[in-house]
């Protein structure tokens, strides 16, 4: 036995050729070259989508705001990208919308293919974000400080125009409670507070250690970078965390400012009707005379409370007001109409309905109707507000301006015509646009009506306000937004709508009245905040008394704090003049172009260094 193992043949080791050290240093290359791992670009997108989704309503958690990027910015400040990570900011960015936006399924089953197209829109804005603001920080250098909300805030500006605009979720719309905040809002629009929160987003991301990022396996060979923003000194990013600060205290002090510069004066008493009724129960004409009755019951109520003007949502007169060219003959109105009995263009009975209406209530009346037009060469119908004044009677119609894709019309229908199955509607179903701003005068008060979703749109507002001074230069006392949120069943859509119309209020210093079926109707000071109405009558307990046990006295549950939400009503009050000026409605949205232009600059240069670099090979 040991002289068999003495006798073993030894084995000689091989010897280490120049091509064997060559390959493993390829494969240490190749190693340090292959990006790190995809689980934590998961992680962290899907961290801050959990946040954003927190930060806005129905949790409303506000204060997420000024955190909720911080995730997702790590995947800026890291040296490469992660393997799959614009894949999962694309996914999870798309599941955020999802969730946020889901209130949009609730209005007819044919809205889920818009719902789920929408969202992924929507989750296409975090790759893009990351990539942008990457290219800033690694390719030309700039401070994530900087980079950060210039990036953010040409995205939310983009938004607001891109496919007629999205401009609802900013992040300055979490901050919507602390009220002496939001009054930088009437310098620089809501995308001024967006960039302060991006701000801070960026000065705390900063400083999450580079442990933290190494435990996440965000590197490739699982060592933190020595150079860069990442390796820079702690105290440097803490110094960073001032300018947020200061910034922050010099906002609250400029608010603080501008409130107390006023005390609002009374102006037109005022009653907004609101009913309860579903979508699909609206579209119903068999259900068109009950609707008409109950508006007619709560409006009733609402004249001991002697308003100056009653307003009515959108569209909520159901009776359609049809208008012809008196010029034209049966055989003609037939052709551009085929689907209205040509007598039906001479009858005049919803202008006589109307008249009569404010006769009886000694008020002038602001109601929300469907107009069909007809001219010679074209026929067209329109989401409209009626100015019904008594002794006059119909005085002025606004056509709404700002459609709604699919809501209200459908993009390329004569190319694509397969999409109208992605509507509720049927065969004829399409709105026109309006053609121009209208003023609205009652006595001496001029008031600029908003119809659905017009009142979520910043630079439309602010357009409308700022065109629409007087010849004294004055602004126009109020703002009337006439709103059908039937489609979506008490959702926290409600809500969000009526954050989203507060920022128009402070951005232009123009109170609003909203009159909106189901709700939310409110009275909106120029400060953003939402009155308490002299008067509300709770239309349920009027109705149905026998089902009502106790009837509610305010817009708020005293409980919970939480708006009343579908059901009938009757709030009246004085709306509250607002005197002041407002930068940001003279000079418009330099601020936000600014920051858009700054994106397609780091994009434009980041593709010239790129060039550059690959040109002379380095």
């Amino acid at each position: 036995m040991t002289t068999a193992v003495m006798d073993a043949p030894e084995h000689e080791s091989s010897p280490v050729t120049p091509a064997h050290e060559k390959s493993v240093r390829d494969m240490i290359a190749a190693a340090r070259k292959a990006p790190a791992g995809p689980l934590g670009a998961w992680a962290l997108s899907l961290a801050t989508g959990v946040l954003m989704w927190s930060a806005f309503t129905p949790l409303d958690w506000g204060p997420l705001g000024w955190i909720c990027l911080i995730p997702l910015l790590q995947l800026v400040r890291i040296p490469r990208p992660t393997r799959w990570m614009y894949t999962l900011l694309a996914l999870n960015g798309t599941l955020f919308a999802l969730a946020t936006l889901q209130w949009m399924r609730l209005g007819d089953a044919t809205m889920y293919p818009a719902w789920m197209a929408l969202s992924v829109y929507m989750g296409l804005y975090f790759p893009v974000f990351v990539l942008l603001s990457r290219m800033a920080v690694h390719q030309l250098r700039m401070p994530l400080l900087l980079a950060v909300p210039v990036v953010w805030v040409g995205l939310e500006f983009l938004r607001a125009h891109l496919m007629t605009g999205f401009a609802w979720y900013y992040l300055a719309h979490s901050q919507h409670a602390w009220v002496t905040l939001i009054q930088i809002c009437d310098l620089f629009g809501a995308y001024g507070l967006s960039f302060l929160l991006a701000l801070a987003n960026a000065a705390l991301a900063g400083l999450v250690p580079v442990r933290w990022l190494l435990a996440l396996r965000l590197f490739p060979d699982h060592q933190p970078p020595t150079r860069g923003t990442l390796a820079a000194p702690f105290s440097r990013r803490l110094t960073a965390v001032a300018v947020p600060c200061l910034l922050l205290v010099a906002s609250l002090a400029y608010g603080a400012y501008r409130r107390g510069q006023v005390e609002f004066e009374a102006g037109p008493r005022m009653a907004l009707i609101q009913g309860n009724y579903p979508a699909t129960v609206k579209s119903d004409p068999k259900e068109w005379s009950d609707i008409y009755r109950t508006h007619m019951y709560l409006t009733g109520a609402s004249i001991e409370h002697q308003p100056d003007v009653i307003v009515w949502p959108e569209t909520m007169f159901r009776y359609p007001l049809l208008l012809a060219d008196p010029d034209m003959t049966a055989a003609e109105l037939r052709a551009v109409s085929p689907f209205i009995p040509p007598d039906r263009w001479r009858e005049n009975d919803v202008e006589e309905t109307v008249f009569d209406l404010a006769e009886q209530c000694n008020a002038s009346l602001i109601l929300g109707i469907d107009a069909h037009v007809t001219t010679p060469d074209r026929y067209a119908h329109y989401n409209s507000a009626l100015l019904v004044e008594p002794g006059t009677g119909v005085r002025a119609r606004y056509d709404k301006l700002h459609r709604v894709p699919f809501g209200e019309f459908i993009p390329l229908r004569e190319s694509l015509p397969f999409l109208q199955k992605f509507t509720p509607y049927g065969d004829h179903f399409g709105l026109a646009a309006g053609e121009k701003i209208h003023v609205f005068n009652v006595d001496s008060w001029r008031m600029v009506p908003l119809i659905c979703y017009e009142d979520t749109v910043p630079h439309l507002v602010r357009n409308m306000v700022a065109r629409t001074r007087g010849e004294d230069g004055r602004s126009v006392d109020c703002l009337v937004n006439l709103t059908n949120d039937g489609w979506f069943h008490g959702s926290s859509e409600l809500d969000q709508h009526l954050i989203t119309a507060a920022f128009r209020c402070v951005e232009t210093r123009t109170p609003m009245v909203r009159a909106v079926n189901t709700g939310i109707s409110a009275f909106i000071d120029g400060d953003g905040m939402v009155r308490e109405p002299d008067v509300f009558v709770d239309g349920d307990a009027l109705l149905e008394p026998e089902s009502t046990s106790s009837p509610r006295t305010s817009i708020r549950d005293p409980e919970t704090g939480a708006y009343h939400k579908q059901l009938n009503a009757v709030l009246v009050s004085d709306v509250a003049l607002d005197p002041r000026e407002s930068f940001y409605l003279v000079w418009g949205d330099w601020f936000a172009a600014t920051c858009l232009a700054g994106c397609l600059g780091i994009l434009m240069l980041t593709l010239v260094s790129l060039r550059r670099a690959a040109t002379t090979g380095g």
